[in-house]
């Protein structure tokens, strides 16, 4: 890990990283926020996962999400949202839905993504054995994340309930087997083979798998992707129907920006402390 910059923040520090990814075999940038007490004890870390377009700077300076962090003794770990670099491919046409920033937290099968577009991987494994060897982390995890990245979050804590012990998302693409969003991803990254989508399903995989850590989703309603693309009453019958400790909130009047993570990202990081700062163990 090389520090490319650091800044004094709610007492903490905010620092940026970049390191050779042997998962996306290249060059990959992320930020933490090491909150004060971690100066003299290991704390528990909240991962954050960035919608489309994003890269690990868009959350650490527009989510306002460091003061409440500092409170509460959490790090935030905030990683890119696809891989870097020359010989990284990008979506011939340049869209921002596909290609660069938009890794969708897949691992590609399909050439030429295959080489580099591992960020399942790279975000369960690797990433987070690199942070949890390098900083003061104490191996308690949630995770989080915002729209693509609230997609990435909620299929991993569900693929992975013994690492993270908490999951929330904001806005999430909660069905992108059913959207266009996803049906572009998913049949470029990983075939036409329409079966190993559902892996990378967060409703699909609740409903198989009858499992995840405690769960919440924040939904604005004035959110102009809601009706095609997010789709939050799949995820909320596929609750409903498993019994799985969830709650999508549904608040009036909020769209799809960072106003409405800022908003609400207090309650957020409050719901996350629940289970790694104030449980027994």
């Amino acid at each position: 890990m090389n520090k490319i910059n650091e800044t004094k923040a709610f007492g903490g520090r905010q620092i940026r990283y970049e390191h050779s990814s042997n998962t996306l075999n290249c060059t990959m940038q992320f930020s933490v926020f090491l909150p004060p007490q971690a100066e003299t004890s290991k704390v528990p870390a909240l991962y954050w996962l960035s919608g489309l377009t994003c890269t690990d700077e868009n959350f650490s300076s527009k989510a306002g999400a460091q003061r409440v962090a500092s409170e509460l003794g959490i790090a935030l770990i905030i990683p890119d949202t696809s891989p870097r670099g020359e010989d990284v491919p990008d979506d011939s046409d340049g869209a921002y839905d596909f290609g660069l920033g938009a890794g969708f937290y897949v691992n590609a099968t399909q050439q030429p993504w295959a080489k580099h577009y591992q960020m399942y991987d790279y975000i369960v494994e690797e990433l987070r054995t690199l942070a949890e060897s390098e900083l003061p982390l104490n191996g308690k995890r949630s995770i989080s994340g915002h729209s693509m990245g609230g997609h990435g979050a909620l299929v991993m804590a569900m693929r992975n309930p013994d690492l993270y012990r908490s999951v929330s998302a904001f806005s999430p693409i909660c069905h992108p087997s059913q959207c266009p969003w996803g049906e572009k991803a998913f049949s470029g990254y990983l075939g036409d083979d329409k079966q190993a989508w559902l892996d990378y399903d967060a409703t699909e995989l609740l409903l198989k798998l009858k499992q995840s850590p405690p769960l919440l989703v924040s939904q604005g309603e004035a959110d102009n992707f809601l009706a095609e693309q997010l789709r939050p009453d799949d995820l909320a019958d596929a609750i409903r129907q498993t019994g799985v400790q969830g709650t999508i909130e549904r608040v009036d009047g909020y769209d799809h920006s960072y106003y409405f993570i800022a908003s609400f990202i207090d309650e957020h990081l409050r719901f996350h402390a629940k289970y790694l700062v104030n449980s027994l163990n």
